[in-house]
């Protein structure tokens, strides 16, 4: 039986690490997809990216990137720049994301997309897999529905990370919510 080949929308190398794991016991062929114009600053950024590629490089994981400026971001989630974490601006800012996602996901000939978002504690599941069905049902591109961290997923990837000596971040990436 061939493996669906889906793409993963992937927020960081830590959060990469199972999620991909369990992708690839579940029988898929992730391809990771960075797309992250929510991540600030610019070194921030590239330090994520950095750390990426070095995990896929290692683990020889297919990885696109697709950049795009912060402003469309920005842009995005003008006038909720004050929502609290896990409100309107994170649910604009994961279907930002998981939009460009499935969209790129359509145009070049994947059994679906999914997203690694869902490994963190800090994110909620339902809202981000809600979004991800009404993106599936927009752009007719078969999303999984997952929830990464579930049988210990979180507590996995951080042992994956230290394994691989991944950095690890404090914070989502976005502005409004970095911790000097």
């Amino acid at each position: 039986m061939e493996r669906k080949k889906f793409l993963v929308h992937t927020c960081c190398a830590p959060c990469a690490t199972y999620s991909f794991e369990k992708l690839i016991s579940d029988k898929f062929f992730p391809v990771g997809f960075f797309y992250n114009p929510n991540i600030f600053p610019e070194n921030e950024y590239k330090r994520r990216l950095d750390e990426l590629i070095k995990f896929t490089d290692i683990k020889k994981y297919p990885l696109i990137i697709q950049e795009d400026s912060s402003e469309l971001w920005h842009e995005s989630i003008k006038g909720h720049e004050n929502s609290k974490e896990g409100g309107r601006r994170c649910e604009i800012c994961f279907r930002l994301r998981l939009e460009k996602t499935a969209i790129y996901a359509r145009e070049n000939n994947f059994d679906g997309f999914t997203t690694t978002l869902t490994i963190s504690p800090h994110k909620n599941t339902a809202i981000i897999n809600q979004i991800g069905k009404e993106l599936s049902e927009k752009h007719d591109i078969f999303f999984l529905e997952e929830n990464f961290k579930k049988n210990e997923g979180f507590k996995k990837s951080l042992e994956l990370s230290k394994q691989y000596n991944l950095y690890r971040q404090s914070y989502c990436g976005c502005v409004f919510n970095q911790k000097v």
